[in-house]
């Protein structure tokens, strides 16, 4: 190692390994600290349940991973990279045994909201769809890491998503649309009535269609082993089992680059109360189980889904986020985001076996058992679910934030989204990723372009980093 790195790395998830690779692309030297024993933070895979059961502990499906600007830069197949696909991205099924899916094909998702909504929904996809590698460059890029490509797009996108989701819903007379869209939103455990809620919606709904909603063959943690290896390739050092509580714990460095909570950097990095304005979001409460077979959807649709949204009506999807967001109760019957791997990897569980996993929100530190809850909804759409658990992994919110410490109070979104927190975090600033330690940056989901394993917080850092290396 040399006497003075350019870049030191604090954290080994997707967004710490992106900003380490693109630094090690530019040809800086980089090392990467980790405070576990493994790797990849939100993409991980472990044997949570029973032995050959290989279960995802967060991140699962990855919509945003596939269709990750940063991502696609890079030659991640070359190192063991490969994405898997269900025959459907996403259902969302209904108490009357029928389902809404989100498609990769337009037409077919359409078709699924009856005729009163199919051509309010294609209007509303249409004018993005054909742009979308360009408008996901640019959308996940703000606020200043690069000049827009296409700025009028990006303008009408604005137009379109910066309302909150309630405006949105009014697009589309029938619930099956609602739902699913209120579903959507749902994903960053925002409130429906928050500002820029419709964005989330759109990205997710534009991402299914361009290129779908896939695993990683054999798990999350593929994503993650692919980035270090091609660090490693690259030059770059990884050292897991090194927690580090001060700077003065690394190496010296021109550049300090924090994959962590945005409290935890200003802890370690001794900023103060300068994050004391950042709020952190609802937590979940999760459950992987290991299943004797597929789960017994009523609906045929869901069968063949890699995900699986569970709310009756978009009513009852906006009662379980106000209820865990601003109620500080867990709601009676939660919205439920479920996936699927063995659908498309069957690798992941013994032959004729299946894993699953399910969470619902909860209020932000939350310490009860929501198993029941869940697994009502479970039976509600899914008659006989409960004799096809083998074993069941739970985690709430204490066990999620002692797996990963950037999962505050169980909060996997690395902070509140509501409103525009979404956009301007971890504080309102033109440059997010910078602190008032000169050689000290953020790059976590807590910062532009938000949550999700995507690397883009890594990669828009990296290029802030860049910026100031080359200053000196």
């Amino acid at each position: 190692m040399p006497s003075m790195l350019d870049a030191v790395v604090v954290g080994a998830g997707p967004n710490g390994l992106t900003a380490a690779v693109e630094l090690a692309r530019r040809g800086c030297s980089v090392a990467v600290f980790e405070a576990r024993g493994t790797i990849g933070g939100g993409a991980r895979t472990e044997e949570l349940t029973l032995p050959g059961f290989r279960h995802d502990p967060c991140s699962a499906a990855h919509p945003l991973g596939i269709n990750s600007p940063a991502f696609r830069a890079l030659p991640l197949e070359r190192y063991g990279l490969r994405w898997l696909h269900a025959d459907l991205p996403m259902a969302h099924p209904f108490p009357d045994g029928t389902a809404a899916v989100l498609s990769r094909s337009v037409s077919e998702t359409a078709a699924s909201f009856g005729p009163r909504d199919a051509g309010a929904y294609r209007r509303l996809v249409a004018p993005f769809l054909t742009r979308w590698d360009t408008l996901a460059k640019d959308f996940m890029s703000l606020p200043l890491s690069a000049l827009p490509r296409d700025p009028f797009t990006l303008a009408r996108f604005g137009l379109a998503g910066l309302p909150p989701s309630t405006w949105l819903l009014r697009r589309f007379r029938g619930e099956r649309a609602k739902s699913l869209f209120a579903g959507l939103v749902a994903h960053v455990m925002a409130p429906l009535d928050g500002l820029a809620t419709s964005a989330i919606g759109l990205v997710f709904a534009l991402a299914a269609h361009a290129r779908g909603w896939p695993v990683a063959q054999g798990g999350s943690q593929a994503i993650s082993d692919a980035l270090a290896a091609y660090l490693e390739d690259l030059g770059g050092a990884l050292h897991t089992d090194y927690e580090v509580k001060r700077l003065d714990d690394l190496p010296p460095a021109r550049a300090y680059v924090f994959d962590t909570s945005p409290t935890a950097l200003a802890r370690i990095a001794g900023l103060g109360r300068y994050y004391d304005g950042f709020r952190y979001g609802p937590g979940v409460f999760k459950i992987d189980y290991a299943l004797d077979g597929p789960v017994p959807w009523a609906a045929r649709e869901p069968r063949v889904a890699g995900t699986v949204q569970i709310g009756a009506n978009s009513a009852e999807i906006g009662a379980a986020l106000r209820a865990a967001s601003r109620e500080g109760r867990a709601p009676e019957a939660p919205f439920l985001i479920t996936v699927q791997p063995s659908i498309a990897d069957p690798t992941r569980a013994p032959a004729g076996k299946q894993v699953f996993w399910a969470y619902g929100h909860v209020p932000n530190g939350w310490q009860g058992d929501l198993t029941d809850a869940i697994e009502r909804q479970l039976e509600r759409f899914a008659p006989g679910f409960r004799d096809r658990v083998l074993a069941r992994a739970t985690a709430g919110p204490p066990e999620l934030a002692a797996r990963n410490a950037n999962y505050v109070g169980g909060d996997i979104a690395s902070g509140a989204a509501s409103g525009l927190r979404l956009l301007l975090r971890p504080k309102p600033s033109l440059f997010p990723y910078s602190t008032p330690h000169p050689a000290v940056f953020i790059c976590s989901s807590a910062t532009p372009p938000g949550p999700g394993v995507h690397g883009m917080s890594g990669h828009n850092a990296a290029k802030a980093v860049w910026r100031r290396l080359r200053q000196r």
